[in-house]
């Protein structure tokens, strides 16, 4: 992937000014990372219009308030998990009754945010090996 050329000539005004009423940031948060994630990093703080720093500051902040509950990735499992479970006795010819749905509905119900941090776990951990 080839990325563009980023300016890397920032007036030092622009990156000195603080916003009114923001406290001072006294802090480090680094990470060692390679050339290629750093240019990565620096064109995604560019697309934003941000400087890396400020980027990389609300990406970090972001992600630790995230919840590990996100309720639309946990409904979004649920629906696939209902899917699964109607489609196949569909495929097979079989006849679905009203309270094999219900039944069905219940257990999603039940799993959903078990399943939901299982299928969580497998990406993360797909991102780890790579």
């Amino acid at each position: 992937m080839a990325l563009q050329t980023i300016p890397t000539a920032i007036d030092f005004e622009s990156r000195t000014s603080r916003s009114h009423g923001r406290a001072g940031r006294t802090y480090v948060a680094s990470a060692k990372v390679t050339r290629k994630e750093q240019e990565e990093l620096e064109h995604a703080a560019y697309k934003s219009g941000k400087s890396l720093s400020e980027w990389a500051r609300d990406v970090l902040l972001q992600e630790a308030r995230r919840s590990k509950d996100d309720a639309v990735f946990t409904e979004l499992v649920a629906t696939r998990m209902l899917l699964v479970n109607l489609i196949k006795p569909l495929i097979l010819g079989e006849k679905v009754s009203p309270t094999w749905i219900t039944e069905a509905m219940g257990m999603v119900r039940r799993e959903k945010h078990k399943a939901a941090q299982e299928v969580m776990q497998q990406y993360a951990q797909g991102v780890a090996k790579e």
